[in-house]
């Protein structure tokens, strides 16, 4: 049940910023304030519902001044109001700005966090506005009150789940699946015991994973095949961890494929598997991460947090011997069977390690067992990759040319400067990728190159003071 609304205080003020969440920021009474739907420029009347000390938290409730770059949202659940879908941040900024906000945060990271410049900018990646989220997970609800399920993105500021019936970032496919399966859960005995909903989508598969906490009776599993049937759609059940995902019918194993269509390459994965949720931008951004690792066919590369084999496998194409490392043995096992599949098990090998563990003496083994790295990959989770960048910049092997793709700006900023101001490389460049339109979530990738001078060089980087 929702707690009543309690009177919240109001003011105007004039904001001068976005904040790396997509929030206005300006700044009143000596505290700096968040506010989420405006943007620079703009005066507004702010709504603020959390004061702290030196903060404030609101909402724009009214705009007296209006920003040129201001649009109008193509999404009706899109909004600051409560009840509204927390799904997208920055529908009412225009989709370049968008990117260049994006990229302001990055670099503002690099220097802040890091103490790093960039040489030059990449041009930003840019992909599909809408319908471009192919992976992510639906919350489901069975509200007594409403006499509905619920089955969608949880409302903003809230555990409740928005009353949405479609969505503009969801492909088709899935979007136009949001009511009858709310229709379908609705109808099953155990509808109460499905808190979600996962899917996968390819270019010939639509995938759905129902976490259940009980087991299905006859009647519920029969109701999912008629669904299954009827909409084309494939269920998998997941009825504890990861490990229990699979299809209600066998032959559905290897449904999903991943193309790489310009290196002709396929991966086979699991719904709930890691893959890059913009399919369109995933695959300009592997061909600029192949650019940028400079491949001529004789180098020996490693590709860090490597998952499935998104860019290793696409690497091989272009190197003499690549080796991916990842942490699930599950992940390695899969991408093992992916490089066979597609003819590169001689220039391919994973193997499964603790990244977030390794070490200098660890590089070195496996520099020996290569005999010798020309260049690396780095892919890592939101956590970064401290300690693998910390032992390469200890060791004396030290890779020519490094390329690292990065889901969150503060970690690659530390890691930056570690590479940078301790290992001895230059950041020649960088950009972002507009993987999550209208999210604040941004995506980048930096491109290291070993200094001829050596390491620790104290240059200023751009005249940066």
């Amino acid at each position: 049940m929702r707690k009543p609304k309690r009177q919240r205080e109001k003011f105007v003020i004039d904001v001068d910023s976005l904040d790396q969440e997509g929030r206005g920021v300006g700044r009143r009474d000596g505290k700096v304030v968040f506010i989420e739907g405006a943007l620079p420029e703009e005066q507004i009347e702010c709504e603020c519902y959390r004061s702290k000390d030196t903060f404030e938290l609101g909402i724009c409730t009214e705009i007296y001044k209006e920003s040129p770059l201001r649009v109008k949202p193509e999404c009706s659940y899109f909004g600051v109001k409560d009840g509204s879908c927390g799904g997208c941040a920055l529908q009412h900024l225009e989709a370049h700005a968008q990117v260049a906000m994006k990229q302001k945060v990055l670099l503002d990271a690099l220097w802040h966090i890091g103490k790093v410049k960039p040489q030059s900018l990449l041009s930003p990646i840019y992909g599909p506005t809408w319908g471009y989220r192919h992976r992510g997970r639906l919350s489901v609800k069975d509200v007594a009150k409403k006499a509905e399920v619920l089955i969608g993105f949880h409302e903003k500021r809230s555990s409740f789940i928005c009353d949405m019936k479609s969505c503009k970032i969801l492909p088709d496919s899935v979007s136009n699946l949001l009511v009858p399966l709310r229709q379908l859960v609705g109808s099953l005995s155990l509808r109460k015991k499905i808190p979600q909903i996962e899917f996968a989508v390819t270019e010939d598969c639509v995938a759905l994973v129902f976490r259940i906490l009980e087991p299905l009776t006859a009647e519920d599993e029969k109701k999912l095949r008629d669904f299954q049937e009827n909409t084309g759609a494939v269920i998998w059940l997941q009825t504890k961890g990861p490990e229990t995902v699979h299809p209600m019918d066998p032959e559905n194993w290897d449904c999903l494929k991943l193309r790489h269509h310009q290196d002709n390459v396929t991966i086979t994965f699991r719904p709930i598997d890691f893959t890059q949720v913009n399919h369109e931008v995933n695959e300009v951004m592997v061909s600029r991460a192949l650019e940028k690792l400079a491949l001529t066919g004789t180098e020996k590369v490693v590709d860090f947090f490597c998952g499935l084999g998104n860019f290793t496998l696409p690497i091989a194409r272009h190197a003499a011997v690549v080796h991916g490392i990842e942490g699930s043995q599950g992940l390695v096992d899969r991408a093992t069977v992916a490089a066979k599949d597609n003819g590169l098990s001689d220039k391919v090998a994973f193997s499964a390690r603790n990244l977030f563990d390794w070490s200098v003496k660890d590089w070195e083994t496996i520099y020996s067992e290569m005999q010798g790295i020309d260049r690396i990959l780095i892919d890592p989770p939101r956590e970064g990759a401290m300690a693998l960048c910390e032992s390469l910049a200890a060791t004396e092997n030290r890779p020519e040319r490094i390329v690292y793709v990065s889901c969150n700006p503060s970690t690659l900023a530390r890691d930056a400067g570690i590479l940078v101001n301790k290992g001895g490389w230059s950041l020649v460049s960088c950009g972002v990728m507009n993987m999550f339109p209208h999210t604040s979530h941004v995506e980048s990738l930096a491109v290291f190159v070993k200094k001829s001078d050596g390491r620790n060089s104290k240059t200023n980087p751009m005249g940066m003071s």
